[in-house]
């Protein structure tokens, strides 16, 4: 394997790792809302967070561009306040993937949240618990096992991400070229030898996440 091929691996992992760290603290914190409370809105922002899942992946990248562009509503402002622009950097590789993994981590965690007897928090309540409490010491643990496999689910996601990751971030050797992108690259170069690498590679990581987010799930059901 040459200098590319180990930086796409390295850049795709760090991208992922990132990706997910935000993805399971801000779509841990969004499932549990939409799993305990009822609100006016509460439909429209699931539909939002799910989009993602049924948009084709380049739609998704467009509304990013025109989100943090430079002449986007936030780009813009970013640039005028940081002068620094997002696009076309390894940041915003992990941005796209944030957001085209975070539907998955929401969708499996409200449901792991929401399968929490409502008992065990009423009765939580009644000891004194506080609402932050409560999360942490009884609901967090009985729900663990999908909250796992939401994380998991959600960094294997990131790992796969390429057409919003296209969009926002380019296909720059040495400094955006994650390892779906490398594959594109080495595919349309008729490098056929690099492509298959990468491909297995991608496939295998992406299996081994799959059977361990199946496997929380499990897990899960049977507590």
């Amino acid at each position: 394997m040459d200098q590319q091929i180990w930086f796409s691996i390295k850049l795709s992992l760090l991208v992922s790792a990132i990706s997910t760290l935000f993805v399971a603290v801000i779509g841990g914190a969004l499932a549990y809302l939409l799993a305990t409370r009822e609100f006016r809105g509460k439909i429209a922002l699931e539909v939002l967070i799910t989009l993602p899942l049924i948009l084709p992946p380049t739609v998704t990248g467009y509304y990013l561009i025109m989100i943090f562009g430079r002449n986007g509503y936030l780009g813009k402002l970013l640039y005028e306040l940081a002068n620094w622009n997002i696009m076309f950097t390894w940041q915003a590789a992990v941005l796209a993937s944030f957001i085209i993994s975070l539907p998955l981590m929401v969708r499996t965690t409200q449901a792991a949240i929401a399968s929490v007897d409502i008992t065990m928090r009423d009765s939580a309540t009644m000891l004194g618990y506080s609402e932050w409490q409560t999360a942490i010491k009884v609901v967090i643990p009985l729900a663990k096992k999908g909250i796992l496999a939401g994380i998991v689910l959600a960094f294997g996601r990131a790992m796969g991400e390429f057409g919003a990751t296209l969009m926002v971030a380019g296909n720059i050797p040495g400094r955006t070229s994650t390892m779906p992108l490398a594959i594109y690259s080495y595919a349309v170069g008729g490098d056929w030898e690099k492509a298959h690498l990468l491909v297995l590679l991608l496939t295998i990581t992406s299996g081994v996440f799959l059977f361990l987010a199946r496997q929380y799930e499990i897990k899960g059901d049977k507590q």
